[in-house]
């Protein structure tokens, strides 16, 4: 008998050991946050810049986590911090192709949203063209944003090159709701009015469609939507000073990068508030900075350094 029970509680300690080991390897997302099993949504809006990051992003996530649901929706920078600031509570994240504002701010401290900003990748403003287009594929950084601007006295291909097509440019981009067109308004054309003609569309999809149907038309958006497109398009090699360069991952970067002057960080908002609510929003949160150099690289943004990624991992920690 003293045998028997013997070996039942070695059996049952052996079961036992089994099972924590179990419970202890999952994380619930492997590279992921230590939240342990997550359920429930998380949703997040924005940027469309941004999108296609955090729609590859959310796909990997959920993969890996079955019970969560993660939303991912594209209604622009502005209009995504309207469903973000939201009195009791909005979306969960918000991406963003431009630093939150300081009347968005505003609205977060009235409202007692806590917003956490986090750079997941950057950006090269990219100018693209009909493939057709030969003659404005390499162009100085003053030429092409005269293209744009209301004082910049271009309107046709030979007010920039006599030797150009004496034809009528078609100058296109994002509309105000998307944080890329205040980029280019602010920072690229210095908050100088655009010229009258320019088209600004909602989405981008219909710019590449636009672009890729007449060889005069020339448009701007983030180097993503041109390398998922580049069967449609051209993009123009910017010269800054130094010979002309091309929009790519080696070249997009900050500091002494050969694109610097158009290149961005891009960022997502995190509403902390919901994170110490909701395990599935933090967990997903650890995994964003835990896997956006490699999701950067395969959706055409280049990738954080690894001091930026550890700084947002080590804010991540701090909520409880």
């Amino acid at each position: 008998m003293k045998n028997f029970k013997a070996l039942l509680l070695l059996v049952v300690m052996a079961v036992l050991v089994i099972f924590t080991a179990a419970c202890g390897n999952n994380d619930g997302n492997g590279e992921g946050g230590e939240t342990g099993s997550v359920e429930g949504s998380v949703v997040v809006d924005g940027s469309g810049t941004v999108y296609p990051f955090m729609a590859q992003m959310a796909e990997n996530y959920m993969t890996e986590n079955e019970e969560v649901s993660v939303e991912v929706s594209r209604a622009g920078t502005s209009a995504g911090f309207k469903k973000f600031l939201v009195e009791g509570g909005g979306t969960d994240f918000n991406n963003a192709s431009r630093h939150i504002k300081e009347e968005e701010q505003a609205q977060a401290d009235e409202f007692g949203i806590d917003v956490m900003e986090f750079q997941v990748a950057l950006d090269g403003l990219t100018f693209v063209i009909n493939p057709e287009n030969d003659w404005a594929a390499e162009m100085t950084q003053e030429e092409v944003v005269n293209i744009f601007l209301a004082e910049g006295g271009v309107t046709k291909w030979s007010d920039i090159n006599p030797e150009w097509p004496d034809e009528e440019i078609k100058p296109m981009g994002p509309n105000e709701n998307h944080g890329t067109n205040e980029f280019m308004f602010e920072s690229i054309m210095e908050e100088k009015d655009f010229v009258d003609s320019v088209n600004l569309q909602q989405e981008y999809s219909t710019l590449v469609d636009l672009v890729s149907k007449d060889k005069n038309a020339i448009a701007f958006f983030g180097y993503g939507y041109y390398e998922n497109n580049k069967d449609k398009l051209g993009a123009v090699a910017v010269d800054f000073g130094n010979g002309p360069v091309e929009p790519n991952l080696e070249t997009i970067g900050l500091g002494d990068a050969p694109y610097a002057p158009f290149t961005r960080p891009v960022y997502t908002y995190l509403n902390a508030n919901m994170a110490k609510e909701k395990a599935q929003v933090l967990d997903y949160a650890k995994f964003i900075m835990n896997n956006a150099q490699d999701v950067a690289a395969e959706t055409g943004f280049a990738p954080l350094s690894d001091e930026t990624i550890e700084e947002n991992l080590g804010k991540l920690e701090e909520i409880q």
